[in-house]
């Protein structure tokens, strides 16, 4: 069941956000450089997981990035498997990004998780 309908989405220059119950957040960080945004960290409390919340958060990105003609990088593991699942969305990536085989797509994701789990 998808509950994000219930959370506003905002933004700021670094940071995509949603406000949840008990002043909790989630978000995603991001950067842009040479007008690539790049999507640094996804992070939703435990508790809201699974609920679509971090998806909402990306499809919110790809609207920024569209509407200030940026490209996309995505650098956290959540971007990464986002856009191996939805590769409808994959025409906002930067170009190196675009026509990657699925075998490339696994490789990115476990390099993502690679970094994240040594905390680089």
């Amino acid at each position: 069941m998808n509950n994000t309908s219930k959370y506003t989405i905002k933004h700021t220059s670094q940071v995509i956000y949603a406000t949840l119950p008990g002043g909790k957040k989630a978000y995603l960080k991001y950067t842009v450089e040479n007008n690539v945004m790049k999507l640094i960290q996804t992070y939703t409390p435990e508790e809201y997981r699974g609920k679509g919340i971090a998806s909402q958060l990306v499809d919110y990105a790809i609207n920024l990035a569209q509407a200030n003609n940026w490209l996309i990088e995505p650098i956290c593991s959540y971007t990464v498997y986002y856009f191996m699942k939805n590769r409808e969305r994959r025409i906002v990536l930067a170009e190196k990004y675009r026509n990657l085989s699925e075998e490339d797509w696994q490789k990115l994701l476990e390099e993502a998780l690679r970094k994240e789990r040594k905390g680089e």
